[in-house]
């Protein structure tokens, strides 16, 4: 039978094969400490879940693409608070079903196949980027990450960015928990409008950090926010990973084009997990001791490895601890040896080229986890 080639050439997901080699270990009886999946474990906050149980209604049906008028207003009022920045609720919002899916289908809306449009992004990164753009018929042009994991609009040449239709930069960055500076992104901002490309930012990090907030591209943009979109979610922000509530907010002519592409797709989120992502994007001081949570896991982790000789590189903001495994050691069998002691850790190259000789620890298991881990890496990576 006949399949798309370019699915069978990308092959499964590349995090899905460490979490099968995870799951054959539960099923074996082994307790693990899973730094590999950016799936927190701290409650989600009461009032959002209260809110969810509350709406769920007696007679189901369909939600609408756009959105909740509610759900669109609760977004806005959450950008001006965080950016300083306005937006209309009912032409430059949609609500989306997680950033995930949201991320994978743009592309859809933004290229055009038979004019052999280019899609840019940056590695090691988020693989859905390279995914969704080749599966929507693109060429990619991906720009190789090293030294401070930030990418920078100079680094993609004149003649690349004349054929491309679109970039993803991503900041807070996932893996290395890098962060673009707002002259950053005001460069990108600057190229990709002389050269007519939409400029998308996955964003979903943005309230996870140590220190000054990461900047919005939202804030570096004009006033109308042309040719820029900002993806958000609730996932890491609001401990609310499996509600799959996130947002697209920016340009009113790529919303518009979204929403149309998106009425197709049915991916409009379920109107009771919009009550709880009304709560959620309402409320601020749910979101500062999940910061500090993360920040303490990140200090126990980057201690233990750094006195083992695994220098944390970047690792400012986001969900992850990003570490250089020493010279002639490899990341893949670093990984394997942690598994073995029931540590479950990411390889740094299942992110992409740039990601060899790395390793990615996602803050998911509990501070009192993380510590037990501490002596596990101690005594495993000492013994190699």
């Amino acid at each position: 039978m006949r399949i798309n080639p370019v699915l069978a050439a990308l092959g499964s997901y590349p995090m899905a094969q460490l979490q099968d080699k995870a799951r054959q270990l539960r099923a074996d009886g082994a307790p693990l400490i899973d730094f590999s999946i950016g799936d927190p474990r701290e409650p989600t906050p009461p009032a959002i879940r209260q809110a969810a149980r509350a709406a769920i209604p007696e007679i189901s049906q369909y939600p609408t693409t756009a959105g909740l008028p509610e759900t669109r207003q609760a977004i806005a009022d959450y950008v001006r608070r965080r950016f300083g920045v306005t937006v209309d609720p009912d032409t430059q919002i949609i609500p989306t079903s997680g950033s995930k899916e949201a991320i994978f289908s743009t592309p859809l809306a933004f290229v055009d196949r038979s004019a052999g449009d280019i899609v840019i992004q940056a590695t090691p990164g988020y693989p859905v980027y390279e995914r969704g753009a080749l599966l929507a018929g693109a060429d990619v042009h991906t720009v190789i990450l090293d030294g401070d994991f930030v990418f920078r609009a100079e680094q993609v040449p004149d003649d690349v960015w004349a054929r491309a239709s679109m970039v993803w930069i991503n900041n807070p960055h996932n893996p290395t928990g890098s962060v673009m500076t707002k002259t950053d992104l005001s460069e990108f901002s600057t190229k990709a409008l002389q050269s007519n490309t939409w400029l998308f930012a996955d964003e979903c990090y943005v309230d996870l950090y140590e220190g000054t907030p990461p900047t919005s591209i939202l804030e570096v943009a004009d006033g109308n926010q042309t040719g820029v979109l900002s993806f958000l979610s609730l996932s890491k922000r609001s401990g609310m990973t499996g509600y799959r509530a996130a947002a697209i907010v920016g340009d009113a002519q790529a919303i518009s084009l979204l929403k149309s592409l998106r009425s197709t797709v049915g991916t409009a989120s379920p109107e009771f997990v919009q009550a709880a992502a009304q709560v959620a994007w309402a409320d601020d001081e749910h979101v500062a001791p999940r910061r500090e949570t993360f920040a303490t896991k990140r200090s126990i982790l980057r201690d233990v490895f750094e006195d083992l000789g695994y220098e944390a590189i970047a690792s400012r903001s986001g969900l992850y601890l990003w570490v250089r495994v020493p010279d002639g050691t490899d990341d893949m069998a670093v990984a394997a040896r942690l598994l073995a002691s029931h540590v479950v850790v990411s390889p740094g190259r299942v992110f992409g080229h740039g990601g060899e000789g790395y390793l990615r620890l996602a803050l998911v298991p509990t501070i009192e986890e993380c510590k037990a881990a501490v002596k596990v890496v101690t005594e495993c990576l000492t013994a190699s």
